[in-house]
């Protein structure tokens, strides 16, 4: 069986493609545009849980407001917030450091005395080791 459909196969042929647009709108440059259009946009503004942010152009960073009612920080309160959360990430790593350098001392101190003790009972006298073994 042909995968075609048979000899007489002919694809239907596809329609003409529409014309490029009219708009001539991207043609012109942005002063033109400005002034033919109105197109004239604002500072970007953004309502993010209760509070208002807009975009600084010139330093490329979001700005609070002020405007904005409950739950917003003001912008030194954040960098304060931020620098405080630095130190305390870093203090959770000194100790998390710390504590894998215990645990490895405990490690190391618990092998020892295991260690001493499995060679204090190797000199014992042999029939004290025997009782030893039978009581546990």
């Amino acid at each position: 069986m042909p995968l075609f459909g048979g000899p007489n196969f002919t694809p239907k042929k596809t329609p003409p493609r529409r014309s490029s647009s009219l708009n001539n709108l991207n043609k012109l440059e942005s002063s033109i545009r400005e002034e033919e259009y109105g197109l004239q946009y604002d500072v970007a503004r953004l309502k993010l849980g209760g509070q208002e942010l807009k975009f600084d152009k010139e330093n490329g960073v979001w700005i609070s407001d002020g405007g904005g009612g409950g739950g917003g920080v003001s912008q030194r309160e954040f960098i304060k917030l931020r620098k405080q959360n630095q130190k305390l990430l870093e203090e959770n790593n000194l100790l998390k450091l710390k504590l894998e350098v215990l645990l490895d001392m405990l490690a190391e101190t618990t092998a020892e005395k295991h260690f001493l003790e499995k060679e204090i009972g190797d000199y014992g006298t042999g029939t004290t080791s025997s009782k030893r073994s039978t009581k546990r």
